[in-house]
This record gives structure tokens, C-alpha cells and sequence, in this order.
């Protein structure tokens, strides 16, 4: 079942968490309104080549990343969005698009939008298109050691 790694690593580490099963839906935009979280509260992952490695951007549904301008931050000229060819296979448990922000499951970097860190909650994809964890930013941000940044989005 998709998630399940998630759910083991929150549930090994006494993590309190709510599951919201919700009708199928892929956008990040769509997952949160069929789910009613608002769009600045629902973390999208984005998968991306920085410094000739993979890494997840997260962001909240509502924004785009500015290309650009995260090229610049993160000063890596080549960075850029990874096609799902690249990175389907290292989320074996995941619906491809639905990966949760856990890079550390994964052996990847998180870089995060600094508007998650104001929030006292976080949800997220759990692995497939029908099913989000929402938690305790706090506890998110304990686990998985985010990379804050104050990027650009539109």
C-alpha cells in the first residue's frame, strides 16, 4: 500500500499524525481542495536536479517555484526540474507525483519554503493519490531537518 513507509517511520517514532483519505486527484491544488486544506497549508513536492543531484522543493499548492530566482538562492545555475523518468524509480512505495516530502527516507535533500515554518500544521501527499498525512510542522520539521529557504514563488 503506497505510504506505508511513512506511516512506519511517524508511527516507529511515537509521531501523532492524522490520515484524510479524499476522491482521486493529482494536482497538488486539487488534492488540497478535495481534501479542505487550504492551499498555503498543503505541502506539494517537486523534484529537481540541484548541483548534479536530485532534491525535493517543497512548496505550498497555491505557488509555483520561480526558476530563476531558486537557481539563484540555491546558487546553482544548472539546477533544474527533474522528468519523471529520473526519479520514478527511487519511490517504489509512491504513486509517481504523490511522493511525501520525506527526503530523508530517501536519501534526499529537502529545501522548503520558509512560509511553512509560521504554520502549526503541515499536510501532505502519503504516497498516493487518495490519501494525505496532515501532522505538527514542529514534529515534520524535527524529522526530516528541511533546508528553510525564502524563495521565490508565483
Amino acid at each position: 500500500m503506497p505510504g506505508n513507509k511513512v506511516r512506519e517511520f511517524l508511527d516507529g517514532r511515537g509521531v501523532k499524525y492524522v490520515t484524510i483519505r479524499h476522491s482521486p486527484a493529482v494536482t497538488a491544488a486539487d488534492v488540497a481542495a478535495s481534501a479542505h486544506v487550504a492551499g498555503r497549508d498543503f505541502a506539494k513536492t517537486v523534484m529537481m536536479w540541484v548541483g548534479g543531484h536530485l532534491a525535493m522543493v517543497v512548496l505550498p499548492a497555491s505557488r509555483r517555484i520561480v526558476l530563476h530566482d531558486l537557481r539563484e538562492l540555491l546558487e546553482s545555475p544548472e539546477a533544474r526540474f527533474a522528468t519523471e523518468s529520473e526519479f520514478r524509480d527511487l519511490f517504489p512505495d509512491c504513486e509517481l507525483g504523490a511522493m511525501p516530502p520525506f527526503g530523508n527516507l530517501y536519501g534526499l535533500p529537502v529545501y522548503m519554503a520558509a512560509s511553512f515554518t509560521g504554520e502549526k500544521e503541515i499536510a501532505f501527499n502519503a504516497g498516493s493519490h487518495t490519501e494525505i498525512i496532515k501532522m505538527l510542522f514542529s514534529d515534520f520539521e524535527e524529522l526530516v531537518k528541511p533546508i528553510v529557504l525564502e524563495f521565490m514563488t508565483t
